[in-house]
């Protein structure tokens, strides 16, 4: 019988801290901020996130409670649901943190969190699978369905903040950072190291799916460096040279000609670094590109089964790839772009902000 006083409670709290303003937060501050991780900077952190934190994990809560066309009552949803309202409770009863104690037991806490919410994006994919499947497939979507790519990107954009301010704040605990690194953030960056690393994984799995994979070539200055962070430049380079590799095994797969190689140049410009992911594997058909960044459209024929464990990568299928590549970008003030050519291939342009200053969009 206790039970509902206290979910009442737990729903009225939500609800008065998804109605607070969020705080934004710049590259630039996080670096010259994260240069000093003196004892008193981080209580300062950790007194920061036990403010923000409830706040924006509240905002995702009430919208996953809000969905239209039933998403918000799928399994998968529901579950996502649960993790938010799991971790809103465990800061808002987190005591106030006053000391370094408090600060280390918080950062043990967040960073279970970050952990319970590892699997949230193949998660919320699977509920849209779900909801595609509800309304009879892509063609068949109603009016209206717009509200739902708007929520997933203002949902999956909040996470990439929620997620970067709790890795940033747990990494500058390293009591032995690699040189030019502050917390998630690497000062000096080198591109063009990045990109090879994110096509040997992509390559990888392609081989792994195909037998075989394209050759992937890579353009630009060695020795340049900016600041950025490693693991979001991953994840965008990696996405993109997956799906140029699929396009030319696919293309390539039965033909007696050899599969052209995909190409990366790396261009370092006054406002942009600007990556370029070229591939010959037929593009996409012009009636196609509006959809390529709304999360119920694949361009997969036949998606594999998702479980919502993120246990592999798969070289397709669930239609969030290239969305949330471009929130990514995004989040600090840069963008993707895609340009096809329907017969001969497909070209990405990743332009990533140098500038630094451009404050996290929130949602």
């Amino acid at each position: 019988m206790a039970s509902e006083p206290v979910a009442r409670a737990v729903a009225e709290e939500v609800a008065r801290w998804g109605g607070m303003r969020q705080t934004g937060v710049s590259l630039r501050y996080m670096t010259e901020f994260g240069a000093r991780p003196t004892q008193r900077n981080l209580l300062l952190s950790a007194q920061f996130l036990h403010k923000e934190l409830p706040i924006r994990i509240a905002r995702r809560a009430l919208d996953l409670d809000s969905l239209p066309f039933g998403l918000s009552q799928k399994p998968a949803v529901l579950k996502v649901r649960d993790w938010y309202l799991d971790s809103f409770r465990d800061i808002r009863y987190f005591p106030e943190v006053r000391n370094q104690e408090d600060e280390l037991a918080f950062t043990q806490m967040i960073k279970m969190i970050r952990v319970r919410h590892t699997n949230v994006v193949p998660t919320m994919a699977l509920g849209v699978q779900q909801l595609k499947k509800d309304l009879g497939g892509t063609k068949a979507f109603p009016s209206g369905v717009d509200e739902i790519h708007q929520f997933l990107d203002r949902f999956y954009m909040s996470r990439i903040g929620i997620r970067m301010l709790i890795g940033q704040h747990v990494a500058l605990h390293d009591p032995d950072p690699e040189p030019g690194v502050i917390g998630l953030i690497n000062t000096r960056l080198s591109p063009m190291q990045v990109a090879r690393l994110a096509s040997d994984d992509a390559r990888a799995i392609c081989m792994r799916e195909y037998g075989s994979a394209p050759d992937v070539n890579i353009y630009g200055d060695p020795d340049f460096t900016f600041p950025y962070v490693i693991s979001h430049l991953h994840l965008m380079m990696f996405e993109l040279v997956k799906n140029s590799l699929r396009a030319v095994q696919e293309r390539f797969m039965d033909s007696d000609k050899h599969a052209p190689p995909v190409r990366i140049i790396v261009a370092d410009g006054a406002e942009d670094v600007t990556i370029k992911i070229s591939d010959e594997g037929g593009g996409i058909p012009r009636s196609g590109l509006p959809r390529i960044f709304t999360y119920l459209y694949s361009t997969a024929e036949h998606p594999p089964d998702l479980d919502g464990h993120n246990e592999g990568v798969t070289m397709a299928g669930y239609g969030y790839g290239l969305p949330i590549s471009r929130l990514y970008a995004r989040y600090f003030g840069g963008d993707l772009q895609i340009i096809s050519m329907e017969g001969y291939g497909t070209d990405a342009y990743l332009h990533l902000s140098r500038l630094g200053d451009s404050e996290e969009p929130l949602p």
